[in-house]
């Protein structure tokens, strides 16, 4: 019998983390009257700037969380603030692994599965192929997202490049993806890291902000990888 090992944790501390990333009028705050489990949470703000010409992240990362061949579980929780604006409907990602391509000329720095709301949908991906000809299957409206109420996402997954991988992803303990015999990563074995956060990428990939909420807020917690599904359910540790 193999034991379970939680490979990584945080409780909402802005401490024990291998980086951040921090744009424009951004922040972090580790914050105490908002929590999940408690005693404190990560409070991640981005805030629209029409005259910003890059992009909107307020994440936190953990280094080289896999690599092609791995398998774990992967969790986090997260919070919107209780007059979150969805419509109209604009991509927010709340999580992603992402490694540097920099040295491909094909790509920077390459996203592969992320875990996004547009609108109060939830949504998850895989990226395979190569990074130079890369192939996206998207899962939509997987789940509904409820403003100012904490919510918990697990992925589970083989990550492969070829037909062996699979995928699985839980939203309040309820398991809304599951595929097998699929390719889940680029064909590329260095190492992906593990960010959450707020990153609103719809501001940037749209060309500006839809709606009128300028400030947009997500509390995080129990954000953790493991060897099994306990490890990385915010609910069980």
């Amino acid at each position: 019998m193999v034991s379970a090992t939680q490979t990584f944790s945080n409780t909402g501390k802005l401490a024990g983390w291998d980086a951040q990333t921090i744009e424009n009028k951004g922040s972090i705050q580790e914050v105490s009257n908002v929590f999940y489990k408690g005693p404190s949470a990560l409070k991640m703000t981005q805030i629209y700037d029409p005259n910003w010409t890059g992009r909107f992240h307020s994440e936190k990362s953990k280094s080289a969380a896999y690599k092609l061949g791995n398998e774990g579980f992967y969790g986090f929780a997260f919070r919107l603030q209780d007059d979150w604006q969805f419509s109209p409907a604009q991509s927010y990602n709340l999580g992603q692994f992402i490694a540097d391509f920099t040295d491909t000329g094909c790509d920077d720095w390459m996203p592969s599965s992320m875990i996004w709301i547009v609108g109060d949908q939830l949504y998850t991906r895989l990226k395979y192929g190569t990074v130079c000809e890369q192939q996206i299957r998207t899962f939509s409206n997987i789940a509904t997202v409820t403003p100012g109420t904490w919510h918990r996402v697990t992925i589970q997954a083989n990550w492969q490049s070829d037909n062996t991988g699979f995928y699985k992803v839980w939203f309040d303990g309820q398991k809304v993806v599951e595929v097998y015999n699929v390719p889940t990563m680029i064909n590329d074995a260095r190492p992906f890291d593990y960010h959450v956060g707020i990153y609103a990428n719809g501001w940037h990939d749209d060309g500006g902000m839809k709606g009128s909420q300028g400030t947009r807020q997500i509390w995080f917690d129990q954000i953790s990888a493991g060897t099994s599904f306990a490890d990385a359910d915010p609910a069980a540790w």
